[in-house]
């Protein structure tokens, strides 16, 4: 077991093709923060949710590109987590907006699984028993 404690998901680190339409895309749909600091440039650009979110660099042209639908070595999804209220808002401004997506009940949550411009599978996930049914006592 590690000496140490994790505090929380930081980030998570996506290359992009475009990475001003995947900047808008996680503004637009998921309304994460653009937050950009002038010591760092132009790149990454990095989108949160409190204090968690995603960084994006540009993708290498010259690296093969990835099947999205190959379910070997990668990242399969990140997810988001959400109250109730927020997860139905959620899910309505997406039909609202035709923007595809698919509902999982995984009994202690209710997912809904959306893709990015990109093809990278985003998760917003909300907690649907007691917290302590899952987590236990923390």
């Amino acid at each position: 077991m590690a000496d140490f404690q994790i505090q929380f998901l930081d980030h998570v680190a996506l290359r992009v093709a475009d990475i001003n339409k995947a900047r808008d895309w996680y503004v637009d749909v998921l309304g994460l923060k653009p937050y950009q600091k002038e010591e760092w440039g132009p790149i990454p650009i990095f989108l949160l949710a409190g204090k968690t979110g995603i960084a994006l660099f540009p993708a290498k042209p010259e690296d093969p590109p990835l099947n999205p639908g190959h379910r070997g070595v990668k990242i399969d999804h990140f997810a988001f987590q959400v109250d109730p209220e927020n997860f139905e808002k959620a899910r309505k401004q997406f039909e609202v907006k035709g923007i595809p997506y698919d509902w999982q009940d995984h009994h202690f949550f209710h997912s809904i699984y959306l893709r990015d411009p990109d093809g990278h599978q985003v998760e917003l996930t909300t907690l649907v028993s007691p917290a302590v049914d899952f987590y236990g006592e923390l």
